[in-house]
């Protein structure tokens, strides 16, 4: 019975979901059909989807869609792997321990807050203006967020917990493996989400020096000249993808963490 309940549940929120996506898309054919807006602000549904077709068959400038999108995920994934394997160890280790945190802590707050295009001329100037600054803005940008959730979640972690398994005799090693990270991981997975999220907002910043290529240089180079089908295109598949990645991780939260506020 219960589950029947969960499961009713669950199709009555899909479907406001799925209502709300209709109701956008009815607005946004009616006031663009009746051009109550200027089209070269709101262009039509039809027009946009010729666009992609066209997009799809000849590319643009030159370069197929596909390579576009090869080259922002490439960027995109390549940032998110190197702060995953860095951000990810030293917030255990400085939620872990005061002292560490300390000395990394007013580094990360410093740049965290400043406007990733503050720094991007200086990351041109180390790294040069090919993938190199534009692969290091996003990690830049991936860090803080990660850092932090991770920090926040092993501090989180009941000092009780691990005071009884240490009396019990476990290793402060067995105290983490066992102990502080599958509690922390929860938590963890979540500022991954933050981490993505502020990461493909930052893509567009990353490719606006002297890129030929990439989803979102494609829609700032289409902006230019009032293409605003193509940047409605560009802005579409970006949104896609970025809900597609969150699909992914929220299926494995319910998966792993189906525990969590139970």
């Amino acid at each position: 019975m219960k589950n029947t309940e969960v499961a009713a549940k669950s199709f009555k929120v899909k479907g406001l979901s799925f209502l709300s996506v209709i109701i956008i898309l009815l607005l946004w054919t009616l006031l663009s059909t009746l051009k109550w807006v200027d089209p070269i602000f709101l262009p039509t549904p039809q027009s946009v989807w010729h666009s992609f077709i066209s997009l799809v068959v000849e590319g643009y400038k030159g370069t197929s869609l596909l390579t576009h999108l090869s080259a922002s995920l490439y960027r995109l994934f390549t940032a998110l792997l190197l702060a995953f394997v860095t951000a990810i160890p030293l917030g255990i280790v400085c939620g872990y321990s005061k002292y560490i945190l300390a000395i990394f802590d007013p580094i990360i707050e410093f740049y965290r807050p400043l406007p990733p295009l503050a720094y991007y001329a200086l990351l041109v100037l180390w790294l040069g203006i090919d993938e190199g600054s534009k692969v290091a803005l996003l990690f830049l940008s991936a860090f803080a967020p990660l850092f932090i959730a991770t920090v926040a979640s092993v501090q989180r972690v009941p000092q009780d917990r691990i005071n009884g398994a240490l009396t019990l005799g476990a290793s402060k090693f067995s105290v983490f493996v066992h102990i502080i990270l599958p509690s922390a991981l929860p938590d963890i997975v979540t500022g991954l989400r933050t981490s993505i999220g502020i990461t493909y907002a930052t893509l567009v910043a990353a490719e606006m020096v002297a890129a030929t290529s990439g989803i979102g240089w494609m829609v700032l180079d289409a902006s230019k000249y009032m293409r605003s089908d193509i940047v409605f295109v560009g802005i579409i598949i970006m949104g896609l993808i970025a809900i597609f990645i969150d699909s992914i991780i929220r299926f494995y939260q319910r998966l792993a963490f189906s525990w969590v506020g139970k």
